[in-house]
């Protein structure tokens, strides 16, 4: 099985006095602003790493969902926040580490078991597998 999604930019400008517009495939966003100030200054928009997180936190929390099922065990609740960092290093900037925080009330699971399924969730999910040149940690809380 395949599938594939898209999504796509447009830009017009330099960087800084540029701005640019990202589209989704589904419609949940549809001309949304993003551009160097949203990037790098604090102003309101998107940005690349900020999407990547969503991607990520999604992903997981889903994948998550999956291996519980596995386990016989189901969540009430989850919430699963990721960290992007990026940071200037020669030749640029990159993404240097993915952080992701995990909470969730799962009847029947204990601390140590929550945390033993999120790591495999977090080996196995497609969006980390794609960023796997990336640390990406893990914090779990059973609530």
């Amino acid at each position: 099985m395949q599938i594939n999604r898209t999504a796509s930019a447009h830009w017009s400008g330099g960087l800084k006095d540029g701005k640019g517009q990202i589209s989704t495939q589904s419609g949940a966003l549809s001309n949304y602003p993003y551009g160097f100030a949203s990037r790098f200054e604090g102003v309101a928009g998107t940005n690349p790493e900020e999407l990547i997180g969503a991607a990520h936190a999604g992903c997981f929390t889903m994948a998550l969902s999956l291996i519980l099922g596995e386990a016989g065990l189901k969540a009430d609740h989850m919430e699963t926040s990721a960290k992007v960092t990026l940071e200037s290093v020669e030749g640029g900037f990159a993404i240097t580490a993915i952080h992701l925080s995990l909470s969730g009330s799962i009847p029947g699971a204990d601390q140590a078991k929550f945390e033993e399924l999120a790591g495999m969730a977090k080996a196995g999910c497609p969006v980390s597998k794609a960023l796997s040149a990336v640390p990406i940690t893990l914090d779990v809380k059973l609530a």
